[in-house]
């Protein structure tokens, strides 16, 4: 079963201390060594997104997010896990690790 957390944060590029970086390190061990984890990694600003929307060649661009909101993802794990629980387990441990709050969501197909 392969999910993604993602990491919310309320400040762009908003600093780690030295211990939520080591938390974060170790979690990333735990899930590398358990062969949970498929990818990580860190988004930057939402300043730095770019939308673009070309259907029936509409070729629209715009620069900035599309969702505007105090709350953004920054960061993100895709797991492959064989059990929902094993999934919401990491999902925990990355919000303490990260001292942010996250989002746990089944990856279709």
């Amino acid at each position: 079963m392969r999910f993604l957390i993602s990491v919310i944060d309320t400040q762009t590029r908003s600093p780690h201390t030295p211990e939520e970086i080591a938390a974060i390190d170790a979690i990333n061990v735990e899930m590398v060594n358990s062969g949970y984890r498929v990818f990580a990694g860190g988004i930057d600003a939402p300043s730095k997104a770019i939308v673009f929307d070309n259907r029936n060649y509409a070729q629209v661009r715009t620069d900035g997010p599309f969702h505007k909101g105090d709350e953004f993802f920054s960061g993100f794990w895709i797991i492959d896990v064989p059990s929902r629980e094993i999934a919401e387990e990491l999902a925990m441990k990355g919000s303490i690790a990260c001292n942010r709050k996250v989002e746990l969501r089944p990856l279709l197909g």
